[in-house]
């Protein structure tokens, strides 16, 4: 079983993406991981290039600034990168540079891509999600979040990346095939502190909005107002993975919870009895689960 991991990158070092952490997260079940990197206003092409492991393959790509239709620029990127994986190679692992997975499901993860090699019926695996919001210590509980997502595909070239590069779709745009995973990955797009998350908002929101819409959203301060959404955050109990250790500890700007509501709103109220009670999942799936 051959796996290859893959991954765009773009000024990660100017807005603050943990996509070494990202990286070497599934650099253990990679046999090989290939980065196609965008031309940058900053030194990201020499900061993964330090990285210096055997496994690692970097190309280079020139991004479509024109490409400004509800993020398309990312999945062109992202499908240049799968098409750039050799055939050879059974599995893509796709992570985002600001995804983590902990090492605590790496051995899962494994498991199930043996399992399902030779099932013709499976596309891709499927993973959960934990959006971390403002504060390493606290997950955003909103459908405006995905709740799953596919990460591994099968390397069947008809396979594309769909919309921004959230998921995947194959052939005349048809949904996958996928086998969940109890594994999660760990989305860290959220947390930085204010003013990089400004600065990484403005930049990646124009692939979005016209510049009225993102000036609404970035406001005048001088860092992002998170506490504009108003999103009920949940605490999180558990552990970060390692990799992502120093940049936890380094938090240095101030949250508050008391910001934000203190409970669920009615329709996420709703669809969380639904599925509880009932198994009627009402949340946005991109995907056909086997």
């Amino acid at each position: 079983m051959k796996v290859t991991g893959f991954t765009i990158a773009r000024n990660v070092v100017k807005f603050d993406y943990p996509i070494v952490e990202a990286i070497k997260s599934v650099l253990p079940l990679c046999d090989q991981f290939l980065i196609l990197v965008g031309e940058s206003e900053d030194n990201t092409l020499a900061y993964l290039q330090s990285l210096n492991d055997p496994k690692i393959i970097i190309r280079t790509s020139k991004w479509n600034e024109t490409l400004q239709d509800g993020g398309k620029v990312l999945a062109v990127e992202t499908d240049k990168a799968f098409q750039m994986i050799d055939a050879d190679t059974d599995w893509c692992f796709y992570i985002q540079a600001d995804e983590i997975v902990h090492e605590k499901y790496l051995p899962l993860i494994k498991a199930g891509m043996q399992k399902h090699l030779s099932n013709d019926k499976i596309d891709g695996l499927l993973f959960k999600y934990l959006h971390f919001y403002h504060s390493y210590d606290y997950i955003a509980k909103s459908s405006r979040f995905y709740k799953h997502e596919i990460r591994i595909i099968k390397n069947d070239k008809s396979i594309f990346s769909y919309i921004d590069a959230q998921g995947f779709r194959k052939g005349n745009n048809k949904k996958l095939n996928v086998a969940k995973l109890d594994a999660f990955i760990y989305h860290y797009g959220w947390v930085r502190p204010p003013v990089n998350m400004k600065a990484k908002q403005e930049s990646i929101m124009k692939y979005y909005h016209n510049q009225d819409h993102i000036n609404k959203v970035i406001g005048d301060e001088e860092g992002f107002d998170y506490t504009q959404f108003n999103f009920y955050l949940e605490k999180f109990i558990g552990t970060h993975p390692r990799l992502m250790e120093k940049r936890v500890s380094a938090m240095n700007w101030n949250f508050s919870i008391d910001q934000y509501r203190d409970d669920l709103l009615p329709k996420e109220k709703f669809k969380k009895a639904m599925r509880k009670y009932l198994g009627i999942n009402l949340e946005y799936a991109n995907y056909n689960l086997v």
